[in-house]
């Protein structure tokens, strides 16, 4: 029996999390890091959790910090929904550098390198 009243719906619990993969349509791994001290030495050890979570607009890419909730279960491992995105992640523009570039940019024994401004003394 459940503590809810008919036509309510329990709380359920959310995590934020760092989307860590995209393996397939619609499912990502969400890594969730927190921290724990140890049992007997009291030190504090990083932790991790990760989350296989149901993304049904296919919007997130790997970097972004999601907020997700808990959920009944979608599949075999699925038991999470992603609920927001918080921060989206720094993407940079993939320029494709060929060999002739990377030739062009260092000097060898055939090609002389550009001339340096002389010291003036």
């Amino acid at each position: 029996m459940s503590t809810a009243q008919a036509g309510q719906r329990a709380k359920r619990r959310t995590q934020i999390g760092i989307v860590t993969s995209r393996s397939g349509n619609k499912s990502i791994k969400v890594t969730v890091a927190y921290k724990r001290p140890h049992p007997l030495y009291q030190k504090v050890v990083n932790r991790q959790t990760v989350l296989h979570v149901h993304d049904e607009k296919n919007e997130t890419k790997v970097g972004d910090q999601v907020e997700v909730m808990e959920t009944r279960p979608l599949s075999r491992l699925k038991r999470w929904r992603v609920v927001s995105i918080l921060k989206k992640a720094i993407v940079a523009e993939g320029v494709a550098i060929t060999e002739a570039d990377v030739a062009a940019a260092v000097p060898t024994k055939t090609t002389k390198p550009t001339e340096a401004p002389a010291p003036q003394a």
